[in-house]
């Protein structure tokens, strides 16, 4: 049967494993955290504003004209990528510019976009 093929057909537990496991694992809050980014990256629209972010920094009425959407709607897609530590900004005058947070984002959005064209 196709169900059976994900579970052992016998009960053995590895405890040197197991205990490795555990060490290893992530903390719950880690993996809230980790669940979280993961999340916020399951939508399209910040997937795309992320992507557009790795080239350059670019300001809030660029990100609406390049994603063909309003200022409001990104301000609050910047808003919750923001919050997430995805992207960061700074003030220039009245022009709020954003770019990545770091490199780590970088890295994570460009291996999921290997990823994907890998298949």
């Amino acid at each position: 049967m196709l169900e059976d093929i994900d579970v052992c057909e016998e009960l053995c537990e590895h405890p040197l494993a197991v205990q490795l496991a555990k060490a290893e694992g992530l903390s719950d809050d880690d993996a809230r955290h980790l669940a979280e980014t993961f999340r916020l990256l399951g939508d399209a629209t910040r997937v795309k504003i992320l992507q557009i972010l790795s080239r350059r920094e670019l300001c809030v009425c660029d990100l609406a004209a390049a994603t063909e959407m309003g200022q409001s709607a990104i301000s609050h897609q910047l808003r919750l990528l923001r919050g997430a530590r995805l992207v960061k900004y700074r003030k220039k005058g009245k022009m709020a510019w954003y770019s990545l947070d770091d490199g780590y984002v970088n890295m994570l959005l460009t291996q999921g976009i290997e990823h994907i064209k890998h298949r």
